[in-house]
C-alpha cells in the first residue's frame, strides 16, 4: 500500500494536514487533519509497506496492544481508502 501521488503531509500550526496538490487539487478541494497517530501511519504509507508494518510501527512507538493497533490500523486504513487516498 501507499499513498497516492498529489497528497503531501504538512505541518500548519502544530496540526499535520493533508493537502492535494497539483491536478488532484482541482478534484479534491480541502484538507484533511490527522491526529498524531494518523501522522505516524501517513509518514509510513508515504514510502509504501503492508498493513503488518503499520500494526508494527504503532506497537513500536505506542503502549497499546495488538487488537487495539490492529484495529486503528483498520479504521485508518478504510477512512484513507474510502476518501481515495492510498493505492493498493
Amino acid at each position: 500500500m501507499k499513498i497516492k501521488n498529489g497528497y503531501i503531509l504538512r505541518e500548519v500550526a502544530g496540526e499535520a494536514v493533508v493537502v492535494p496538490s497539483g491536478e488532484v487539487s482541482l478534484n479534491f478541494q480541502g484538507i484533511i487533519s490527522l491526529n498524531e497517530t494518523g501522522a505516524l501511519l501517513w509518514k509510513q504509507l508515504e514510502q509504501g509497506c503492508e498493513q503488518k508494518d503499520l500494526v508494527q510501527a504503532l506497537l513500536e512507538e505506542y503502549e497499546v496492544d495488538a487488537e487495539t493497533a490492529e484495529k486503528d490500523v483498520e479504521e485508518f486504513l478504510k477512512l484513507a481508502g474510502d476518501a481515495g487516498l492510498i493505492d493498493g
